[in-house]
């Protein structure tokens, strides 16, 4: 059986590189819902999103409509 996790694809390379450099994303789901955390794995079907309290939550990649790393606000101090 063949499998559908193609490493020469950009998009699995770029989920790897945010999972290698655990720099936390925004997920934005199919349904609307929107999801913040670091990437912990990948497989050819999921991605498993760690919250801030550590949870591990599994996502399938079919509910994803976007993900994108989040970008910290500057504040005047």
């Amino acid at each position: 059986m063949a499998s559908d996790y193609d490493t020469a694809l950009p998009s699995i390379r770029q989920v790897q590189s945010l999972i290698k450099s655990q720099i936390v994303v925004e997920m934005k789901l199919m349904t609307g819902d929107s999801l913040t955390g670091r990437l912990g794995w990948q497989d050819s079907n999921c991605v498993c999103l760690i919250d801030e309290s550590d949870r591990s939550t599994t996502i399938w990649r079919q509910a994803i409509a976007y993900l994108r790393p989040r970008v910290r606000e500057i504040r005047d101090e």
